[in-house]
């Protein structure tokens, strides 16, 4: 479909809902390195991942990056631009700055996909304890004038667990513990009949890190030779990490008077992922011990549910399944682990589903 035909779509559909005056349900969740979106469209689901940045252009202004969309999930998120700023770094608009472009991002975001006003809107937050942030979050989504029919802020992570436990919105009812391996965090909580429990958050253990910790580890293989910034790293993790079929690779960095050199990575990729997991592990084995001290029943019927986890971290091939059987050894029983079909949207998708319920409900 052409980007004529897509925007003639859109369009129909916005003039649709206002001739049925039915507000379109959005669900949104803008991470620090992608923001999902997904929205009615027509009589089917449009969904848009993207970078959580804005491209520099020859005039210094920002550009929303370009984005991958198609109905029924068909999307691909983009690189992200070598020239771009991303201004939500810490989950939310933790500056004056910040607020100002992720304004300018959400305002482009809603041009861009004729995303009206009159809305009923669910944004997936993030677990944040940063007061200005989120007023400045709330006072930059308020200015574009998005949800005007409702605005929910609902926790990431019980976004992300609505896709992997049913068709609708069972995750609101259920007892369970979700678990977030996001770029920023590792967070972890039990969920009761949709009330969060023991939120749990830890800044030394995420994606972020472990990008650090490959460009360290590829400058150490290289004795030295190789150094990488941990945009690059963080690609080397999403295009060739596998913990089921690692295969060694090659690439190439300009090496000045010296010309093109050449290496090979072996080790510093899946080492990093290792050792991330040994961490994620032992964070979760210490919060299962709380949790068990200070909710001994939600323990015990969560044990018998699945575990879910979520975040951008979850991507990687054969995570999920090692997480499993690393965290059953460290409990000492059996741990069922599920996922959602798509990590880096899910959020987004269950944030979707709770906007039509409300707005439906309203």
């Amino acid at each position: 479909m052409t980007n004529d035909a897509a925007a003639a779509n859109r369009a129909g559909a916005t003039r649709e809902s206002a001739e049925r005056d039915v507000p379109r349900a959005i669900g949104v969740k803008f991470g620090s390195c992608r923001t999902a979106l997904v929205f009615d469209d027509c009589d089917a689901e449009t969904t848009v991942c993207l970078p959580s940045c804005l491209a520099d252009d020859d005039d210094g202004d920002g550009a929303l990056v370009g984005d991958g969309s198609g109905p029924n999930g068909e999307r691909a998120a983009g690189r992200s631009p070598e020239r771009g700023e991303f201004m939500l770094r810490s989950g939310v608009p933790a500056t004056a700055r910040d607020a100002e472009r992720f304004e300018r991002f959400v305002r482009e975001l809603c041009e861009r996909h004729d995303l009206p006003a009159e809305s009923a809107v669910v944004y997936a937050m993030p677990t944040v304890d940063d007061r200005v942030g989120l007023a400045n979050f709330g006072t930059a989504v308020g200015e574009c004038g998005l949800g005007a029919a409702l605005t929910r802020g609902v926790p990431e992570s019980l976004c992300a667990s609505i896709p992997p436990l049913g068709d609708g919105i069972e995750a609101v009812d259920e007892v369970f513990v979700a678990v977030n391996l996001g770029a920023r965090n590792l967070e972890a909580c039990a969920y009761r009949h949709g009330t969060r429990l023991l939120p749990f958050v830890s800044a030394e253990v995420s994606g972020d890190r472990v990008d650090r910790r490959i460009a360290e580890a590829v400058e150490a293989e290289t004795d030295g030779r190789v150094t990488i910034d941990p945009a690059t790293a963080r690609e080397y993790k999403e295009i060739h990490a596998d913990f089921g079929g690692f295969e060694p690779f090659t690439d190439a960095v300009e090496q000045g008077s010296e010309g093109v050199h050449e290496f090979t990575v072996e080790r510093g990729v899946m080492e990093p992922l290792d050792d991330y997991l040994d961490d994620a592990v032992a964070e979760l084995g210490d919060f299962f011990s709380r949790l068990a001290n200070s909710h001994m029943k939600t323990y015990q019927l969560a044990r018998a549910r699945p575990l879910v986890v979520s975040g951008g971290m979850a991507c990687i091939p054969g995570l999920v399944g090692e997480l499993e059987s690393r965290l059953a050894a460290e409990l000492d029983r059996p741990v069922d682990v599920v996922a959602p079909d798509d990590p880096t949207t899910a959020a987004a998708e269950g944030a979707h589903r709770l906007a039509v319920r409300l707005r439906d409900a309203a």
